[in-house]
């Protein structure tokens, strides 16, 4: 928790990637990883790698440079040691806002403590219980990510310049792993590895962890960056919440007790990989391949106004959520509700809702059918732009 309220507190203005607020909070995990004696493992003998954050593919990027963290607990096997495990979390988030803040109209610190001051909480637990015993037999890289709110800038600019020697044997991830309560930890790419969900459901049950689980690779988080490039990947998400992407993510809600059961799973499941002797075997094309480059990241265009469950369903989407005054919520969309057709167009998950909007410009008036309570209805929803809700 200390870490979660260092990185969460006001002092550093919502983290906005490449701001002296993120700065600062990458100077922290810097040192929490050289307390740890783990080897620095970024750029010029440092525990940082500068990352471009604007380009041509991300035009709504800030300006300027981030800064992944970067540290490597070498492993202790002679041969082994040449299989990397990442386990990482961005430490990026919103700033005072912006486009993707689910507050419309609202100029305020977004501190982001679930997402991501807890990934990146459970990542410096995991290292610092790994380093204190027996070193794994491989070796695990613990990466913070800059610019994932931007379109995972930092993790994709980290798997095309490695700064860690040897092949990327697996990866963790750990996005919004605050908010664990009586619920489920959801675990998603367990189909990207032959062995994953027996790894997972093991350390579940021995770190005493609710889990529910998704197959697919891709996601909305810094995963995709290595599965796109077959890596075997895991993300670890406690679900979305009516404080996402809200100036109301503070400290304060996150449940510690939760969050340290997480970082334990976490450590059980990377020491079962790091030591086993097999490499995982990679499985391709779990779930949805990710959208082209670019195309993601801004947050423009037809805008919804809801915030999905991502607790699994046989069919659409789940909503955890609807933003007051969005298009959603005028048309009498309500949190719990199913997505499950979007102007005649079936919905099977998120990406083909992701496509379904895509489909719309802003000011389209479209049809959208959902579950209540295991009812049928159907509203009629006037889009809206996510660009001008600031303006």
């Amino acid at each position: 928790m200390a870490a979660v309220r260092y990185l969460a507190d006001d002092a550093l203005d919502g983290r906005l990637a490449g701001s002296p607020g993120e700065r600062c909070a990458g100077d922290y995990i810097a040192g929490e990883f050289a307390r740890l004696n783990l080897q620095p493992a970024g750029e010029r003998g440092t525990f940082f790698q500068d990352v471009p954050l604007a380009s041509v593919l991300n035009p709504h990027a800030p300006p300027g440079t981030g800064r992944n963290v970067l540290a490597l607990l070498e492993g202790s096997d002679p041969t082994l040691k040449n299989d990397v495990i990442v386990i990482g979390a961005h430490y990026d988030h919103l700033g005072e806002g912006g486009p993707s803040s689910l507050a419309p109209g609202v100029k305020a610190i977004h501190n982001g403590a679930d997402d991501n001051a807890s990934g990146v909480a459970a990542m410096l637990r995991a290292a610092e219980q790994l380093s204190a015993g027996t070193r794994p037999a491989r070796s695990v890289l613990f990466a913070a990510f800059t610019g994932e709110e931007s379109g995972l800038l930092g993790s994709a600019y980290l798997v095309g310049h490695p700064t860690a020697t040897g092949r990327l044997a697996g990866m963790i991830n750990l996005d919004m792993v605050g908010r664990l309560g009586s619920g489920s930890l959801i675990v998603s790419g367990v189909d990207t590895a032959g062995e994953w969900r027996t790894v997972v459901d093991r350390a579940a049950a021995r770190a005493g962890v609710p889990i529910a689980t998704r197959g697919e690779g891709y996601g909305p988080s810094d995963h995709t960056s290595f599965y796109v490039k077959d890596v075997p990947v895991l993300h670890f998400f406690t679900n979305t919440h009516a404080d996402y992407h809200k100036p109301s993510d503070d400290w304060e809600k996150i449940d510690a007790a939760g969050l340290a059961k997480v970082a334990d799973l976490v450590t059980l499941v990377a020491s079962a990989i790091a030591d086993r002797g097999q490499a995982l075997t990679l499985r391709r094309g779990a779930g949805q391949p990710p959208p082209p480059p670019g195309s993601t990241g801004s947050g423009y265009g037809a805008y919804l106004g809801t915030v999905p469950d991502f607790t699994p369903v046989d069919r659409g989407v789940k909503l955890s959520g609807v933003t007051a005054g969005s298009p959603a919520d005028k048309g009498g969309i309500r949190s719990g509700d199913v997505v499950v057709a979007i102007a005649g167009k079936d919905i099977a998950d998120l990406q083909a809702m992701t496509d379904a909007l895509r489909a719309h410009k802003p000011g389209e008036t479209v049809t959208v059918s959902v579950l209540r309570d295991g009812v049928a209805r159907v509203v009629t929803v006037t889009l809206g732009d996510r660009a001008t809700l600031r303006q």
